[in-house]
C-alpha cells in the first residue's frame, strides 16, 4: 500500500526570479551570438533558452485544502499539501486533489430490511480525502468509489435493522436513529479506509416502505395505535370505577351488593370506553326495579 509523504517544493518566487534572470543572461547571449556569426554560440545559447523555457513550466499555485500529488515517470514522489507558490521539476505530472469537505446523497435504494420487508432507503454521507496517496494510487476513482460503497453500505444497513421494532429493546430504523447512524458511520469508516477518504457524518435522509405495501403498513400501524388507544382508555376506565366505587362506600352514600357493584362497573366501562357519547336512561323506580 502506498502512503502518503510530504514533498518539500522550492519556493515559486524565487524560482520564478531566478529563471527570469536567466532567461535575460540567455537572450543577450543569444543577441550576441548573432553579432558574432558563429553558429557554436548560437546552438548553446539557444539549448538554454529552451532549457530555461522547460524550467518555467515546473512552477505551480496550491490553493487552500488542495494538494498536488507528484509523480516522476510513473512514481510516486510526494505530496504537496502547503498553500502557496511553488517549483518543482518540469518533468514531473502534479495531480489536484481537492481536501475540501464533501457530502452527497445515495440514490433511493429498494431493498428489504431484516424482516423481508421491501423499503426505500437513502441516506447522506460527509467525507472529506485525508490519504492522498491512497485515493490515488489505491482506486481507480476515489469518487466514484465512495458513492457505490456508500450505497453498499446503506443497502446492507437496511438488511441489518427491522423497518419498525417489533420486540422489546429491538433497534429499529425507523425510531432508532442515533443507533442507526453511528452503525452506518462504522461501516463506511471500515469500507472507505483503503481510498483515503474519511467519513466524516452519515445519516438517513430517506426511509418509507415501498409502495406495494405501504398502504397494508399503514393500517397495521393504525391497528397498533388504536390498540395502545383502548389499552390506556381501558386502564384510565377502571382506575375510575374504582375511584368511584370507594368514594361511593368511604361516603356512605350508598350501599350496593356485590350485583349491583358489578352492574355498576359494566355500566361505568360501557360509557367511560365508547366511542360515542352515552345516551342516558333516567331509572324513576327504586334502585332495584
Amino acid at each position: 500500500m502506498i502512503r502518503e509523504r510530504t514533498l518539500k517544493a522550492v519556493n515559486g518566487y524565487l524560482a520564478l526570479v531566478v529563471l527570469l534572470v536567466l532567461l535575460a543572461v540567455a537572450v543577450n547571449g543569444l543577441v550576441r551570438g548573432i553579432g558574432v556569426g558563429s553558429p557554436m554560440p548560437l546552438v548553446l545559447w539557444g539549448f538554454a533558452l529552451l532549457l530555461i523555457f522547460l524550467c518555467l513550466l515546473g512552477v505551480f499555485v496550491v490553493n487552500p485544502n488542495e494538494a498536488r500529488v507528484v509523480t516522476l515517470f510513473g512514481k510516486y514522489t510526494g505530496t504537496v499539501k502547503e498553500a502557496g507558490f511553488w517549483w518543482t521539476n518540469p518533468f514531473v505530472t502534479k495531480q489536484r486533489i481537492s481536501l475540501r469537505v464533501r457530502n452527497f446523497e445515495t440514490t433511493k435504494l429498494k431493498v428489504n430490511d431484516a424482516h423481508s420487508n421491501p423499503i426505500e432507503i437513502g441516506a447522506i454521507v460527509v467525507w472529506k480525502v485525508v490519504e492522498t496517496a491512497e485515493a490515488v494510487f489505491e482506486v481507480d476513482d476515489y469518487e466514484q468509489y465512495v458513492r457505490i460503497q456508500s450505497e453498499s453500505a446503506v443497502r446492507a444497513l437496511a438488511q441489518a435493522y427491522p423497518y419498525d421494532a417489533h420486540a422489546p429493546n429491538e433497534i429499529a430504523l425507523s425510531t432508532h436513529t442515533n443507533e442507526v447512524s453511528k452503525a452506518l458511520l462504522e461501516a463506511l469508516h471500515e469500507r472507505l479506509a483503503r481510498a483515503g477518504v474519511e467519513v466524516t457524518e452519515s445519516r438517513i435522509s430517506h426511509l418509507a416502505y415501498s409502495a406495494e405495501i405501504a398502504s397494508a403498513m399503514l393500517q397495521r400501524q393504525q391497528a397498533s395505535a388504536i390498540v395502545a388507544a383502548r389499552q390506556k382508555i381501558v386502564e384510565g376506565a377502571v382506575g375510575m370505577v374504582e375511584n368511584a366505587l370507594d368514594l361511593l362506600s368511604a361516603k356512605g352514600v350508598v350501599q350496593l351488593d356485590e350485583e349491583r357493584k358489578a352492574a355498576m362497573v359494566s355500566n361505568l366501562l360501557v360509557v367511560l370506553c365508547g366511542e360515542r357519547a352515552a345516551q342516558p336512561i333516567l331509572n324513576t323506580g327504586t334502585l332495584y326495579q
